[in-house]
């Protein structure tokens, strides 16, 4: 085997370094790979498929690295906590404003918006509900963002950062938006 395995060993290392990136894990895997080619060789049908064959055992032991590291860092709980609620509150917040300019929509736009946007259907299914092409729900529903685009610019003053939209209020001509559409 160690004849057979000096033959093949550059490349293997070249491949696990493609594979991971990590120069660090290359020796450490590369090691497994030889331990288990070892025990495994009576497996080996013919020397013809050896270097498939460990290549084949260098890939899985790369997968059963990664996946025996964990996902992510640990958060602190309260970090988690905070972060989420603040996000939540932050997009229910958002919905309630949201939900009277969808009402504000025309018609023909309204029905589609909702039933996509805030319902969360797929376009094939809000046409088959409201008896439309897919084609025609298509059109509505973009060009109903459009119009709630418009009508959002008109009353809202929004502050947009990397991480999506970080703060909105009514402009002053608008406060009373949602009290006055949503009666």
């Amino acid at each position: 085997m160690l004849a057979e395995w000096s033959a093949h060993k550059d490349q293997l290392k070249n491949y696990i370094i493609k594979q991971t990136g990590d120069l660090d894990l290359v020796d450490d895997i590369l090691q497994d790979v030889y331990i288990k080619a070892s025990q495994k060789i009576e497996q080996l049908e013919t020397k013809d498929k050896l270097q498939n064959w460990l290549y084949r055992i260098t890939h899985n032991t790369i997968m059963d690295f990664y996946r025996s590291q964990p996902n992510h860092d640990e958060l602190l709980e309260d970090y988690v906590e905070e972060e989420i609620s603040s996000e939540i509150v932050n997009l229910q917040s958002m919905a309630q404003c949201l939900r009277p300019m969808f009402d504000c929509l025309p018609e023909k736009y309204r029905q589609p918006m909702i039933l996509s946007e805030l319902d969360g259907l797929t376009q094939q299914a809000v046409a088959d509900q409201l008896g439309l092409s897919l084609s025609a729900t298509k059109s509505r529903v973009q060009r109903g963002k459009v119009k709630l685009k418009d009508i959002l610019t008109d009353c809202c003053n929004i502050e947009a950062g990397a991480e999506g939209i970080v703060d909105f209020h009514p402009k002053p001509a608008c406060a009373d938006f949602a009290k006055k559409n949503s009666g």
